[in-house]
């Protein structure tokens, strides 16, 4: 079985899928689509962009997205088919895309929503993140719970590397204990606490635009951060979308889901090569691949 995978936050870099896009005009036209929604030139911030505007959250969200789905469509042209989907925070978007589960227009409008009330919310209240390596999740819960400041684990992403976030003292107190247990601590260059609970300003606004949406039934396998397997209720995605603002990003428990119902291939669509990776450190019997430019989408094929 064959899923595909979606970049998340952090994966962007100047000039992301820029050979891959202008390889077709079909393609391209994801860029208008996103432009006319945003109100700004996505293919610009895409392709010229400097990484310091490129990766602010209000940008960085939709050009990702954009880039990923771009890289979906460019295999698919190709005759690439998959029976599965799911993808890395904001890579849940471009899952629910390629899922059939909202439109191009819907996507971008959720995106949008998203990455403007994360950005408020970050420029409210300060917050920071880390990823804890080569220690297992469970001590890193276990340092956080008895943490004086507020950090939280919030990326589960494989057995031995866990991200945290919190307030910034938090997250300076437990680093410190986490190097003396000899674990590597990578700080992370983002805006803000994701997936904690400093992000609840964040979840309600963007909850206003996404109980406006109209979310179909996937047509195909649809894996949840949020509940770390399958999702089979799409009843309420409003709230469910709303909670993964704030909630744990429970990628190993999907791998492990999607492993046990026989995924054996993994094809990440998108800049980086992030999920990739996790995929490969995680189920080691596994085909993992990532599409990101030509080059790559032509091995895809070989």
């Amino acid at each position: 079985m064959t899923i595909s995978l979606f970049s998340g936050q952090g994966s962007q870099y100047e000039g992301m899928g820029k050979d891959i896009a202008e390889s077709s005009a079909q393609l391209l036209k994801v860029y208008e689509t996103g432009s006319a929604i945003l109100g700004r030139d996505l293919k610009e911030i895409c392709f010229s962009a400097p990484l310091e505007e490129l990766s602010r959250t209000v940008n960085s969200q939709p050009a990702i997205m954009a880039t990923s789905i771009i890289c979906l469509e460019a295999a698919k042209e190709k005759g690439f088919t998959f029976e599965g989907v799911a993808g890395h925070s904001l890579g849940e978007y471009a899952a629910m895309y390629a899922s059939g589960m909202v439109t191009l227009e819907d996507a971008f409008r959720l995106i949008k929503a998203r990455a403007e009330a994360m950005e408020e919310a970050t420029q409210g209240t300060k917050g920071a993140m880390a990823a804890i390596m080569k220690i297992e999740p469970e001590k890193v819960e276990e340092v956080c719970a008895n943490a004086k400041e507020y950090v939280t684990a919030v990326n589960y992403n494989s057995p031995v590397q866990t991200v945290v976030a919190g307030t910034p003292e938090g997250i300076e107190e437990v680093s410190g204990i986490f190097k003396e247990m000899k674990a590597r601590v990578i700080p992370l260059n983002v805006a803000g606490a994701f997936h904690s609970k400093l992000m609840q300003s964040a979840a309600d606004k963007f909850y206003e635009t996404a109980k406006t949406i109209t979310f179909n039934a996937p047509q195909c396998k649809y894996y949840s951060n949020v509940t770390g397997g399958e999702l089979t209720d799409f009843s309420d995605m409003a709230s469910l979308l709303a909670k993964h603002i704030v909630s744990p990003v429970r990628f190993t428990s999907e791998l492990a889901a999607m492993s046990e119902a026989g995924a054996d291939r993994f094809v990440e669509f998108g800049p980086g090569r992030t999920l990739t990776g996790l995929v490969k450190k995680t189920l080691k019997e596994a085909t993992a691949l990532n599409v990101e430019n030509l080059e790559t989408l032509a091995a895809l094929f070989q």
